[in-house]
């Protein structure tokens, strides 16, 4: 993994209109991401965590212009794509891939494997007619699938095999960055540790950025250089992943951590649980915007929205009191 960052962005914002006026101006909004500053470095697994409601796929979707910023900057290796139009993202297109959550929703039913992987290939260049094949096949070997399953259609895959159909669509393209956006979240536990594995690989052999977004702290300990945890749309903690599991620095983090179950039958111990629910995204609390559920919260915590601060580590967190953590 290098230093350099792929992509950066700074204090980007994605909020959804909630209520119009007959004439169509937006009177109230759903913050689902509210100044999210973030750096992709070349060659990392970035996992973005937190509970279902906080803004982690509509984060990911940001950072692919998939859905309308409404502020904020986003530099794509070195070029600012946040304000370019539909015409202008097609030469970025091919480098920026994204594989869904559930592979069955996300696959042509009607079409081939083949006429699948045909349709990206043609997005990357021209090829002649002969040589469609030849690249499909080797789009199929990557993945760990049959040459001759290039003549079936979707339904005729097990869940696995439909999502390395989605990751041999993916890299068609010949990417550098790419958005998992829950994409172990629909499969069986073995299966999991099958897809994990293939992404581990790809990633090494063909030297790819990931963004690997899930509610599962346990699977990114094993895939993820660095884990950004997300809360009400915005990101209270940046660390290490080995860090993050030894020592948090954001109760929520910690809470997060907590509730990961343990295989060891020695053990005998309760789960982490935390009350009350995640916070609407179209009214979020003052100050800081945990302090409704977290055990430090004093008076500051309620008023005053706490930064992000560098700790000496080169890690992040935004915690007034993060230094009283164990």
């Amino acid at each position: 993994m290098t230093s350099n960052a792929l992509i950066s962005l700074k204090n980007i914002k994605t909020h959804f209109p909630y209520k119009k006026t007959l004439t169509g101006k937006a009177v109230s909004w759903i913050k689902a991401v509210d100044g999210v500053t973030l750096n992709f470095f070349a060659g990392e697994c970035l996992g973005l965590v937190g509970e279902s409601g906080c803004g982690k796929s509509t984060l990911g979707r940001s950072v692919l212009r998939l859905v309308p910023v409404k502020s904020g900057s986003i530099t794509f290796d070195g070029e600012e794509i946040q304000d370019l139009n539909d015409h202008e993202l097609r030469r970025f297109r091919p480098r920026m891939q994204m594989v869904f959550q559930d592979p069955r929703s996300s696959l042509n039913p009607k079409m081939t494997v083949l006429q699948i992987l045909k349709e990206a290939l043609f997005i990357r260049q021209e090829l002649p007619k002969n040589e469609y094949l030849e690249s499909a096949v080797q789009l199929m070997n990557m993945v760990d699938l049959r040459p001759e399953y290039l003549f079936r259609y979707p339904h005729e895959f097990s869940g696995g095999q439909q999502q390395r159909i989605c990751i041999a669509r993916a890299l068609a393209t010949e990417p550098e960055f790419l958005v998992f956006d829950e994409a172990t979240s629909a499969l069986d536990v073995s299966v999991q540790a099958q897809i994990i594995n293939l992404m581990d690989a790809l990633q090494k052999k063909l030297q790819l950025t990931y963004l690997f977004i899930s509610h599962d702290l346990s699977i990114m300990e094993h895939i993820c250089h660095r884990i950004a945890v997300m809360y009400a749309g915005q990101i209270t903690e940046i660390q290490d992943a080995k860090a993050l599991f030894r020592s948090p620095q954001h109760p929520y983090t910690k809470a997060l951590r907590d509730a990961v179950p343990i295989a060891d039958p020695t053990r005998n111990y309760d789960l982490a649980s935390l009350k009350g629910e995640v916070p609407s995204l179209l009214n979020p609390p003052e100050g800081c915007r945990f302090h409704p559920r977290c055990e430090m919260a004093t008076e500051l915590c309620k008023h005053e929205p706490p930064k992000m601060e560098n700790l000496k580590s080169g890690n992040w967190v935004r915690c007034h009191h993060h230094d009283k953590m164990k």
